[in-house]
């Protein structure tokens, strides 16, 4: 396959046809604690749901009921949504 010519007025313009190396946006530390905050907090609460449910130790655990799975999976669902925009 021929190769495309590069025109006088590509080189007039000052395009250049180097390659540029991009400099790599980071994910702020706060942003990784909140997601390993959340994805730790979702664990422990179906944790302790699991172990306390029905014995009276937790009051509100008990008052929430099918709720505690919810939230528990909620927590997680939203550290494994903040793990896509880490970098």
């Amino acid at each position: 396959m021929p190769k495309s010519k590069v025109t006088k007025t590509d080189l007039s313009e000052g395009v250049s046809r180097t390659p540029v190396k991009v400099k790599q946006a980071t994910t702020p530390i706060v942003w990784l604690v909140i997601m390993g905050i959340c994805l730790v907090l979702g664990l422990v609460w179906i944790v302790v749901y699991y172990l306390v449910a029905g014995r009276g130790i937790i009051p509100f655990v008990d008052t929430l009921g099918a709720w505690n799975y919810a939230i528990a999976f909620g927590l997680m669902v939203i550290g494994l949504l903040m793990t896509l925009r880490w970098r």
